[in-house]
């Protein structure tokens, strides 16, 4: 099936390919998502074409009430517009869109150097890296960032996504992120909003694909620059983001633990109740036993569950690995279709 699958994508992309310029494979690709970066994206796009001038420069307009697109045109990106609001929307629409060896995500902020691309392109396109993560925390953010209670969300989500998914990321949230073809076309975007920093790094470790860190200086927006994220509100959504994938991904830890908290509390009802009949031979207390068991009946479903979901990721996970190698081959004919 995925054999067939593959061979349908390839004689696709080699009937198509021809008709439309804009499906050639660039060799690295600059992706820049903004909304209201007027005072900003001319600096961002000049700092990108003098650090990488192979590269090609995109900028997706997402509803911006500012000429961000006007400026972003002047200073040589290739502007295109997402209507559907949220930095997740964006990022579906450049990953659908943008075929390349390489691509380099970065806010349109000018709090992101430009000077550490060349090191994460070349990171992917020799390494093979699936995914680097520009690392803000290991550096200035701390001092740079005015912010108080993003630097201890940051912390939070850091601590809980490394816990729960047993891995070493340094940088959850970071905007600043070089991808593989392999990744862009194998990564499904399910996030509508910020929540799709912390989506793109639990797929990258569930997945196993090889992640790198590169440490870098971290700059505050620059004055009368406002984030778009909200600290509360976006900040509830990132964590909830991480309950959602950790049940996705890992079901049986998941209801694993739901499992023990209710086994743990039918077993605190119970433990009086037998306690007392021991002594006297008497049940004292039949409603709190009738609670008690039925506690402990749904804790043994949701035990089984997470095993019967644990099996079905599990196949989930081999499936994945074969529509990589379709990716691969794909990736193969794109680079070796003659366009003249």
């Amino acid at each position: 099936m995925c054999f067939c699958h593959k061979i349908i994508k390839v004689k696709y992309y080699k009937k198509h390919i021809r008709e439309d310029k804009e499906s050639d494979m660039d060799k690295i690709a600059v992706l820049i998502p903004c909304f209201n970066e007027s005072q900003t994206i001319e600096k961002v796009v000049s700092d990108w074409k003098r650090e990488l001038p192979e590269a090609v420069i995109y900028v997706y307009d997402n509803n911006s009430s500012d000429n961000t697109a006007d400026l972003a045109t002047k200073a040589g990106a290739v502007v295109r517009h997402e209507y559907s609001q949220g930095k997740g929307n964006v990022i579906r629409r450049m990953f659908r869109e943008i075929d390349a060896q390489c691509y380099i995500m970065v806010d349109g902020d000018d709090t992101y150097p430009a000077e550490y691309g060349k090191q994460m392109a070349n990171l992917v396109l020799k390494k093979r890296t699936d995914m680097v993560v520009g690392d803000r925390l290991s550096s200035t953010y701390f001092d740079e960032n005015k912010r108080p209670f993003h630097n201890f969300g940051n912390c939070i989500v850091r601590g809980s996504i490394n816990r729960l998914f047993k891995t070493d990321i340094r940088d959850i949230m970071t905007g600043y992120r070089a991808f593989s073809y392999l990744f862009v076309k194998s990564f499904p975007v399910l996030s509508k909003g910020f929540e799709i920093e912390t989506e793109m790094t639990i797929h990258a470790v569930d997945k196993n694909m090889r992640i790198e860190n590169v440490i870098i200086e971290y700059r505050d927006r620059p004055e009368g620059s406002e984030s778009k994220l909200n600290t509360y509100s976006d900040g509830f959504k990132v964590l909830k983001t991480i309950g959602k994938l950790y049940k996705n991904y890992h079901p049986l830890g998941f209801f694993g633990r739901i499992s023990t908290i209710l086994i743990l509390a039918s077993a605190l009802l119970f433990l009086p109740i037998a306690i007392k009949f021991l002594q006297t031979g008497f049940v004292p207390n039949f409603p709190t036993l009738i609670v008690s068991g039925f506690i402990a009946v749904t804790a043994i479903i949701s035990y089984f569950a997470g095993l019967i979901l644990e099996t079905l990721t599990e196949k989930e996970r081999q499936e994945f690995e074969f529509r990589l190698q379709v990716i691969e081959n794909l990736e193969k004919s794109i680079k070796n279709i003659d366009f003249k």
